[in-house]
C-alpha cells in the first residue's frame, strides 16, 4: 500500500516505503535500516499521545516485545515511546496474517494445520518461558511467514510479575478469542489464558470460523464464559487438544509445553488418526500421560 498524502516521510531515521496497514491505535509503515533490512515502524496515533494510561501502555508493550526472543514473533529493533507520538520498528515478517489466509483460501487441514498447532505453540512457549503473557492471540495477531507462524502484536499483552493495568467499565481483547477468566476477571489472567485463545485459533484455523462466533461481541463473550464450544467440524486428533485448551477453568488446560508435546504427538496429516481418534505416527499415547494440573 503506497504512502498516503499527510504520512511522514521518515519515522526516528527510517526512510519509509509503504503502508502495510492502519488500526485503532496506530499504523504500521514499512522502513528500511541503514543496511538496507526492511522493518515495520508502528507509529501511534497523535490523539493517544497525550494519553497518560495509553504511554503506560505502549511502554509495556515495547519492554514485552523485548523480552521475547524473537525466534516465533517479531523482534524490536528500535524504538521511542517517549517520544512526542511514539513508535517502535521490529523485524518486518513476509507473510499473510492467519485472518487473511483463511479469507483467501479457506481453513487449513493436514500436515498444515499440524505444523501451524506446533508453530503457534513453540511460539507461546517462548513466551511465556520469559514470563511475558501475551493477552490477545487472534488471526489478525498472527503472521504466516514461510518459516512458520509468527505472533505479533503485544499491545495488550503483560509480564507475570506486573501490575495488570484496567479500566473500570472497559474490555481489552477480542471477545470470541478471549478466555472465561480475562472477561470474567482480567487482573488474575495468566498464562493458561493465552492457551485458552490458542485453542480457539486451532478450531479457527482447521474450519474458518471460531468455536464462540456470534452475532455479536456480548454473545461471543456469554459463551465463552458459559457455553460450551463449537468443535465439530475440527479432525477429531486436534478437536482432542483443542478441547483441552478450552476448558473454562484455567486449571485444567495444558501449559504451553504440555500443549507442545501433545501437538508433536498428533499424526503427521491430521485427516489420518486411528479407529479413538489419537495419532496413528507415534507410539505413546501423551493425552493419557498428562495431567493439567496448575504449577
Amino acid at each position: 500500500m503506497s504512502l498516503r498524502a499527510g504520512d511522514p516521510a521518515e519515522i526516528g531515521g527510517y526512510p519509509l516505503e509503504a503502508r502495510l496497514g492502519s488500526g485503532g491505535m496506530g499504523t504500521v509503515f514499512l522502513a528500511r535500516t541503514s543496511s538496507g533490512r526492511p522493518v515495520a515502524i508502528k507509529l501511534i496515533h497523535p490523539q493517544f499521545a497525550a494519553d497518560d494510561e495509553f504511554r503506560i501502555r505502549f511502554r509495556q508493550e515495547v519492554a514485552a516485545a523485548r523480552r521475547v526472543s524473537g525466534a516465533f514473533t517479531a523482534a524490536v529493533v528500535d524504538a521511542a515511546p517517549e517520544a512526542e507520538q511514539p513508535w517502535m520498528a521490529t523485524t518486518y515478517i513476509q507473510g499473510h496474517t492467519l485472518a487473511r489466509r483463511i479469507a483467501m483460501k479457506g481453513p487449513l487441514s493436514g500436515a498444515e494445520l499440524r505444523r501451524l498447532a506446533i508453530g503457534l505453540a513453540e511460539a507461546l512457549r517462548d513466551i511465556h518461558r520469559v514470563g511475558v503473557i501475551h493477552r490477545d492471540l487472534k488471526p489478525s495477531n498472527v503472521v504466516l511467514s514461510p518459516e512458520g507462524p509468527r505472533v505479533i502484536d503485544f499491545g495488550i499483552s503483560r509480564a507475570v510479575d506486573q501490575q495488570t493495568l484496567t479500566v473500570t467499565g472497559r474490555v481489552i481483547g477480542t471477545p470470541p478469542f478471549m478466555s472465561p477468566e480475562q472477561l470474567q476477571a482480567p487482573r488474575d489472567v495468566g498464562p493458561r489464558s493465552d492457551v485458552f485463545s490458542l485453542g480457539t485459533l486451532l478450531a479457527y484455523a482447521a474450519t474458518g470460523h471460531g468455536p464462540f462466533d456470534a452475532d455479536s461481541p456480548y454473545i461471543a463473550a456469554y459463551q465463552v464464559v458459559h457455553e460450551e464450544p463449537s468443535l465439530e467440524d475440527v479432525p477429531a486428533a486436534l478437536r482432542t487438544v483443542a478441547e483441552s485448551c478450552l476448558a473454562k477453568d484455567p486449571n485444567g488446560r495444558p501449559s504451553a509445553d504440555e500443549l507442545l508435546v501433545l501437538l508433536r504427538d498428533l499424526p503427521t496429516d491430521l485427516d489420518q488418526t486411528d479407529a479413538r481418534g489419537v495419532g496413528a505416527g507415534r507410539t505413546r499415547d501423551m493425552a493419557t500421560e498428562h495431567h493439567f494440573a496448575a504449577p
